[in-house]
């Protein structure tokens, strides 16, 4: 891992999230610069996928930094994380939107039914746009075809709860660039509804 980028990544991960809004994310042709990212805390944290320890699917959480954690949710999406903080401690900051700065007839094919704002408005989107799924689980951001540039914003960095979720949804964890068309739009969780019990 390249010195700068180390020394980012096993910072907490409240610090590292913001820092990376600006950065540009890699894989092949493709690159997104970040707009939005939410934070993951681990065991701290009853929002993330690595609350009540490790399992086989959040186990790339727990380090070491740098690499991607990605998942695949609602049967049909695939979601990406940077992991961050000290080795063993599962953190993860959620890169949730993106403006395609390189690769864009690449990501249209990708992504052929959305606007040029929109190709990569999502985490879901982003890592269509990028073409990231499972097979890329785990790895690391320092050479190609995957990898992660930093250049940090230096305007406002806006922050807010994070998206639908329904444990810890208050926290302020959501960081965005104010007024960049390519941040996703809110959204709070969707109560479930109750299961009926036998009598």
């Amino acid at each position: 891992m390249g010195r700068e980028l180390g020394e980012l990544l096993t910072r907490p991960v409240l610090e590292v999230a913001p820092l990376l809004l600006g950065a540009t994310l890699r894989h092949g042709d493709v690159a997104v610069r970040l707009t939005e990212v939410e934070a993951y805390d681990g065991a701290n944290d009853p929002g993330s996928h690595a609350h009540r320890g490790p399992t086989a699917r959040n186990a790339v959480m727990f380090g070491p930094p740098g690499h991607l954690y990605v998942y695949f949710t609602y049967g049909m999406h695939h979601c990406c994380n940077v992991v961050c903080g000290p080795d063993g401690e599962a953190s993860a900051v959620l890169l949730r939107a993106g403006e395609v700065v390189d690769g864009l007839e690449a990501a249209r094919e990708r992504r052929p039914r959305s606007s040029d704002r929109d190709l990569a408005r999502g985490p879901a989107r982003l890592c269509r746009a990028l073409a990231i799924d499972l097979e890329h689980n785990g790895a690391p951001l320092i050479a190609p075809p995957l990898t992660l540039d930093l250049d940090p914003a230096t305007g406002p960095v806006a922050t807010g709860p994070r998206v639908g979720l329904r444990h810890a949804p208050d926290r302020a964890w959501r960081f965005w660039l104010p007024d960049e068309p390519t941040v996703s739009q809110y959204r709070s969780a969707v109560a479930l509804p109750r299961r009926r019990t036998a009598r």
